[in-house]
């Protein structure tokens, strides 16, 4: 096997095309990663800025060198100041596999507690749905994520806690026109409406359409954070929206919103 190539005066190893290899995968994720951000031109300016100082270096022009070297030395420094908001949804997406608590290992027991399980989704998925047609029809505007996951306690604290048992009256009357709590999400958990008026991410993504508002925007903002559903109800328009993993599901009827809700619900086979 030949590990060695010479160009000329350059040899070239096969840990070379290994090394570019993946460097080329590295700066391939991080584009995906800030794709459609404002960030994604910072990220670019770094970059040639780096290679500039690359061949600065190469040149042997001292003072230059000297210079953007000391740029380059805080640069990491700046990357964590600049880059926080991407940095902490990467490790938010690394995160999301917990093999630790990978419901998958309790498979076993599960014909034991399917029915349990059916009737308190069906409950769930009812109450939602319900209360989403009669925010529509009453022409007010609704922001609810849920979670099977986690309660979502870094964004849940942002909001007022409520910790009550999820039902349609309580829902509607926090997305009552006069009530102080329904500007924000209400974020539900286990059953259970976790924390209201809460505040989320907002989105920078360029592509998202313009009629966007704030509460699809943050929507969409929680959807790429975390593994949450997030339905949206326009107050201008009354459509309904769903935002999961960064993907929209828009201008959804009632019958299609049960259907996206159940599906998410039985992926892992058990409900908090």
């Amino acid at each position: 096997m030949i590990y060695n190539i010479n160009i000329g005066f350059l040899e070239i190893r096969l840990i070379d095309f290994i090394d570019i290899f993946l460097v080329s995968l590295l700066l391939y994720n991080i584009y995906r990663l800030l794709r459609g951000s404002v960030a994604i031109r910072i990220f670019i300016g770094f970059l040639i800025l780096y290679f500039f100082y690359l061949i600065v270096r190469a040149s042997e022009m001292e003072l230059l060198t000297n210079i953007l070297g000391q740029f380059m030395g805080v640069g990491v420094l700046a990357v964590l100041i600049l880059f926080q908001k991407e940095i902490r949804r990467f490790l938010l997406f690394i995160g999301k596999t917990n093999y630790i608590q990978d419901k998958r290992l309790f498979d076993v027991f599960t014909p034991f507690f399917s029915n349990q399980i059916r009737n308190k989704w069906n409950n769930l998925v009812n109450i939602i749905v319900d209360s989403c047609k009669l925010i529509t029809e009453n022409k007010s505007g609704a922001l609810i994520v849920l979670s099977k996951d986690s309660e979502l306690k870094y964004y849940s604290e942002s909001g007022e806690s409520l910790d009550a048992k999820l039902s349609k009256r309580l829902l509607l009357s926090i997305f009552n026109k006069k009530s102080p709590l329904h500007d924000g999400a209400a974020i539900i958990h286990g059953g259970k409406i976790v924390a209201a008026r809460c505040i989320l991410p907002v989105s920078e993504n360029q592509n998202l359409p313009m009629n966007f508002g704030l509460r699809h925007r943050a929507a969409f903002g929680i959807s790429e954070d975390t593994d949450a559903l997030a339905v949206v109800i326009s107050e201008e328009h009354g459509t309904i929206s769903t935002f999961l993993d960064g993907k929209i599901s828009s201008d959804l009827s009632i019958v299609n919103l049960r259907s996206i809700i159940n599906e998410y619900l039985e992926t892992d086979n058990q409900l908090n």
